[in-house]
């Protein structure tokens, strides 16, 4: 049956992503309101300067957002501002007054993701936020409710299409990350302050969030190990061909066993990847998401990782959702918890690595480093010898031990004599060594 009462919704920021979710409000109604079973009306849209022109009825625009999400015909708030203040505040007032909640903030959610939650369950209203993991990319709902009776054992993803866009280019192009990191500017594709970026801010968040949702604990952002793309070279690229591999910033999310029991480990850094694996082949700003699970097996994820009309389409996916549930009294899946496992440090992960070096160029130099990864039980699955003379190099890739041998490892080379530089340090993923 069609519920007569409209359901009133307020939009909280107007960027790109907010200009695109409004756009299809008002263009689709009429299929949205079928699709929901009553009439989705937009009530009023927060932005900073509603002097400027934009494109709806500057009657519907506010500088004043809590006095928006306050208003009794507002039934769901959609928060689109972005960063932690105000819209905290204003997510939590909206769950306390009964009002359900879609939100694309992935720096939010994976801070307080539990008093956020906690604030919907306690108040029968739904927090949602699939665009908060890469845009378009159902992700967030495949985790929560199609693999809710299957155990996921690892998510595995690019999740920033900023990083994936200069790693690509730097790998077809053989340029250099400054001059790429510059186009990538040009293009739109890297913010005036790429460090959420290029550091591994952003995708840190998003590996909490999904962390989170797989293995039914809490992960925050600082749980996360993280590593930017900063620090890559070209000759980072040119080398990792030589092992059938490319490299991409990474978010990790797997079980893992340790002495202590079974932990979750949450890491992001560049890796490299061997060709064959379906990650390599994600290129540009694409993002992509492997999911492994007891019973379905691999699962992969793959589209457009951000953009205002592909996160729109997100949001919009989850406000029908949270709409439905008001028509029909429904209410979406809790946050689950129940696993409460312990995030395991870096240092007990086990690992695989890369390890580039210039070494002086006389007998026995190969000897005395793998004397080094000996000491630690560190086993090397290849070596690779290049130059000479004063351009003579050492590549050394090693089997899996744990992180924290493979560093004391990599501290031990740099300290000897005739090691003259270690030149760079990658992790090696998506092997079975």
């Amino acid at each position: 049956m069609m519920r007569s009462r409209p359901i009133g919704v307020a939009v909280l920021g107007m960027g790109n992503v907010g200009t695109e979710v409004v756009r299809i409000l008002l263009e689709n109604s009429a299929d949205l309101q079928s699709r929901v079973g009553a009439p989705l009306e937009l009530r009023g849209v927060a932005v900073r300067d509603a002097s400027r022109p934009r494109p709806i009825d500057p009657g519907l625009l506010t500088e004043d957002a809590a006095e928006l999400v306050a208003r009794d015909d507002v039934d769901l708030v959609v928060e689109l501002m972005g960063g932690i203040y105000p819209a905290r505040d204003l997510i939590g007032t909206a769950l306390k007054s009964g009002k359900s909640v879609v939100t694309a903030n992935k720096a939010l959610i994976a801070v307080y993701t539990g008093e956020l939650s906690t604030a919907a369950a306690e108040n029968g209203v739904d927090l949602y936020y699939e665009a908060a993991v890469a845009g378009a990319i159902p992700v967030v709902r495949p985790l929560t409710q199609s693999l809710a009776g299957d155990t996921v054992q690892r998510v595995a993803g690019i999740v920033n299409g900023t990083t994936n866009y200069i790693l690509s280019a730097m790998d077809e192009t053989g340029a250099d990350y400054d001059d790429v990191l510059a186009e990538a500017g040009r293009l739109g594709y890297a913010e005036a302050d790429p460090t959420a970026d290029v550091e591994g801010y952003d995708a840190a968040s998003k590996a909490a969030i999904l962390a989170s949702i797989a293995f039914h604990s809490r992960v925050t952002a600082s749980d996360v190990y993280r590593e930017g793309i900063s620090r890559i070279t070209s000759d980072d690229l040119e080398d990792a061909k030589k092992f059938d591999c490319t490299v991409k910033l990474l978010s990790i999310c797997e079980r893992i066993r340790t002495d202590d029991g079974e932990r979750i480990s949450a890491r992001v850094y560049p890796a490299l990847i061997p060709l064959e694996h379906p990650l390599a082949t994600v290129n540009g700003a694409f993002n992509a998401v492997v999911v492994e699970a007891e019973n379905a097996g691999r699962l992969m994820f793959y589209g457009q990782g951000a953009g205002g009309a592909p996160t729109a389409s997100a949001v919009l996916g989850d406000l029908v959702m949270a709409a439905r549930n008001r028509v029909f009294h429904g209410r979406g899946p809790l946050e689950s918890t129940y696993a409460s496992l312990p995030v395991a440090p870096i240092d007990d992960v086990p690992t695989r690595y890369y390890v580039s070096m210039k070494v002086a160029d006389r007998a026995g130099v190969l000897q005395q480093v793998a004397g080094e990864f000996s000491k630690r039980n560190v086993s090397i699955a290849a070596v690779r010898q290049e130059g000479a003379g004063a351009g003579a190099r050492l590549i050394v890739v090693t089997h899996r031990a744990s992180d924290r041998a493979q560093s004391e490892t990599v501290a031990a080379l740099e300290e000897m004599d005739s090691v003259i530089k270690v030149s760079s340090v990658l992790r090696l993923e998506g092997t079975d060594d």
